[in-house]
């Protein structure tokens, strides 16, 4: 063979072994167990959705998926680890919504929610209400707003804390709808909740698995639902937007994410592992009866939600006058 067609037959050779490099790391991976870092602490929601969808999703993927928990400093320990991780798929993050508030809330963290991770796809979501008590003579969100309008500083709402998912909620409906409430924060979601049964504060904005039994019972009532469309276990309830309050969606997503970096067909393979394990008929109906709203949508699709997410937050962190930490 000349010197020409060796060349020409090399060039070829590494063309084609390029072009098929991606689908072969697809095909190949994984190749051993998977680790899933949870950065929260066991029992909580992430916690539980993890172990909902890991087996179905190790039997798609065709190798176990194992939690390791690294809880601390609002979920930023273990998103830190994973940002830092090789972008191989062996290491990835389920990351709860404080990864898209904290960055309006927090100073110093060690990574960049939209620039160090891969999105691989939300998991869930875990609707809010709007919860009034019973006393309190309003039964629309309408109703709410007049009444706050009639009584500026006179309307007490609950949080689990400082800077939580309720007390940004709360602060984005006065800023939405020009009106003054007090935000009351407690030592966690109990607390806040027991107060708000107690009538010692008129409204907040709770996960809606937290209040089901007080649904039920009647001690509280619910007059919106916070997302973007109303939640299949209360279909009769609106939504904020249908409610007239102007672009007011509140998720609390769970996220799967990866170091940022990774290669396509392999995040493809996990995207794919994801939402067919969130269309099983099976997990589908144990999400919705554990009060989670199932997801699966596409790494962009992904990628857009924590852009959009992170920016406004910080313009309602802004609007209420919250400065970083």
């Amino acid at each position: 063979m000349s010197r020409t067609l060796l060349r020409a037959a090399f060039v070829g050779f590494a063309a084609l072994s390029a072009f098929s490099a991606g689908p072969i790391a697809a095909q190949q991976f994984p190749s051993k167990i998977l680790r899933v870092v949870n950065p929260n602490a066991p029992g909580g929601n992430s916690d539980v959705l993890f172990r909902l969808l890991a087996p179905k999703m190790g039997e798609a993927l065709g190798q176990q998926l194992v939690i390791d928990y690294r809880p601390g400093a609002g979920g930023n320990i273990g998103a830190e680890l994973v940002a830092r991780a090789a972008p191989d798929g062996y290491t990835t993050l389920i990351a709860a919504a404080s990864l898209l508030f904290n960055p309006a809330l927090l100073k110093n963290i060690p990574f960049d929610a939209e620039k160090d991770f891969t999105p691989l796809g939300v998991i869930a979501d875990i609707p809010a209400g709007l919860l009034v008590h019973p006393s309190l003579p309003v039964k629309t969100v309408q109703d709410l707003i007049a009444l706050a309008k009639q009584r500026p500083n006179q309307l007490n709402f609950s949080s689990s804390g400082q800077g939580a998912l309720g007390h940004l909620s709360g602060a984005l409906l006065n800023a939405t709808a020009g009106i003054n409430t007090v935000h009351i924060p407690y030592k966690g979601a109990g607390p806040s909740i027991i107060d708000l049964v107690a009538g010692h504060v008129e409204f907040s904005f709770v996960s809606i698995p937290a209040i089901s039994g007080h649904l039920q019972s009647k001690r509280l009532r619910m007059i919106a639902q916070c997302g973007e469309k109303r939640f299949v276990s209360f279909p009769d309830v609106p939504t904020m937007v249908e409610s007239g309050v102007k672009d007011f969606v509140v998720t609390s997503p769970f996220s799967y994410l990866g170091p940022a970096g990774m290669p396509q067909p392999i995040v493809k393979r996990l995207n794919d592992a994801l939402r067919t394990t969130l269309n099983d008929t099976k997990n589908h109906q144990s999400l919705i009866d554990s009060g989670a709203q199932p997801v699966g949508n596409t790494p962009a699709e992904h990628a857009a939600l924590i852009k959009t997410e992170i920016a406004k937050w910080k313009r309602v962190a802004n609007a209420a006058g919250l400065k970083p930490q």
